[in-house]
């Protein structure tokens, strides 16, 4: 029987750095070849075949870099692969994956990884990861759930996975709905693998700008005078991630709703799980009171997901009635 294809793009980060020469600091230097070559257990698993598709550290990477890789990833399954790997920097990876979820519609798996600890260190992470990725990528219970996060031998869902430590190799969780399998002596389980894709294909345009979107974090006794112009400042949304069940200080309401009236303004919750409340409180700056000033509530998203759906929905000439239902 014919080994899986298994197409590897690798976009940088821990997972690719090495230290440099006289020095403990590491940088993005390891090819997608070199990567492979690390891990002997894949050569009776998978025909890979093996893409570099950049070299960067994760922060760096932008709407349009994945807007690319997605396109590059949907070519290779009109060629035949059987699932795709992506490696890159754990920093953005959370949000590289909602992106790939949100622009590809294939069947097949795409697998998303990479490394806490560069290749260099005692206890590199990054073949372990790379070897379980390549193992989810070609099983067949991996089919028909879109993306995924493999990290530390779980499995994520990109709606809901977060890295929610700096330095843990065990960085990723998924605080509203855990993860839906693992690996266990190379055997892939997804018991709570969805019935659907969580969320529908959006085809965005490529050659359109990138909407302006800004993503703030309200703080004890802030002030979001800030805010009230933003729009004057070439922002064509905001995500405020509030208090709570979705709260703002009362005495800097007026400052959001009056944007609200002219940029779709959407309202998460800072706990980093959990959802936005809809009506259970009815004070100045509760949840009910944003709503009534023309705020949208962002259901369970996070803020940097729900931005980025936001980013593409604008791109896309979405109106204020689809926004509302794409986050309800």
């Amino acid at each position: 029987m014919a080994l899986p294809r298994i197409a590897l793009f690798t976009l940088g980060g821990t997972i690719a750095s090495l230290p440099t020469k006289g020095g403990e600091e590491a940088i993005p230097t390891l090819t997608a070849d070199l990567l492979i070559k690390a891990v002997p257990q894949l050569e009776g698993l998978a025909r890979l075949e093996a893409t570099t598709f950049c070299q960067t550290a994760s922060g760096d990477l932008t709407i349009e870099t994945i807007q690319s890789l997605a396109s590059a990833i949907e070519s290779c399954f009109v060629d035949g692969v059987d699932g795709v790997v992506v490696t890159q920097g754990t920093d953005t990876l959370e949000e590289t994956a909602y992106l790939l979820d949100l622009l590809t519609s294939q069947e097949k798996p795409i697998v998303l990884t990479g490394a806490m600890r560069n290749a260099g260190l005692a206890g590199a992470d990054g073949p372990a990861n790379l070897l379980a990725a390549v193992q989810v990528a070609s099983s067949k219970e991996a089919h028909n759930v879109g993306p995924l996060v493999v990290f530390a031998d779980l499995i994520h869902l990109p709606r809901f996975v977060r890295k929610s430590h700096s330095g843990s190799i065990a960085a990723f969780t998924s605080p509203n709905a855990g993860p839906i399998g693992w690996i266990t002596e190379g055997k892939v389980r997804i018991p709570l693998a969805p019935k659907k894709r969580t969320h529908p294909f959006i085809k965005s345009a490529t050659g359109s700008p990138i909407p302006r979107v800004a993503l703030v974090k309200v703080g004890f006794g802030d002030d979001l005078e800030i805010l009230k112009d933003l729009d004057q400042r070439g922002y064509q949304g905001l995500v405020v991630e509030a208090f709570g069940g979705g709260h703002l200080p009362s005495g800097d309401v007026e400052h959001v709703s009056q944007l609200a009236s002219r940029i779709p303004v959407l309202f998460t919750s800072r706990t980093g799980a959990g959802e936005v409340f809809t009506a259970t409180y009815g004070f100045a700056g509760s949840e009910k009171d944003l709503l009534d000033r023309n705020l949208i509530g962002a259901g369970i998203f996070d803020g940097l997901k729900a931005r980025l759906l936001l980013i593409l929905l604008l791109r896309d000439g979405a109106t204020r009635a689809q926004i509302i239902e794409r986050f309800s």
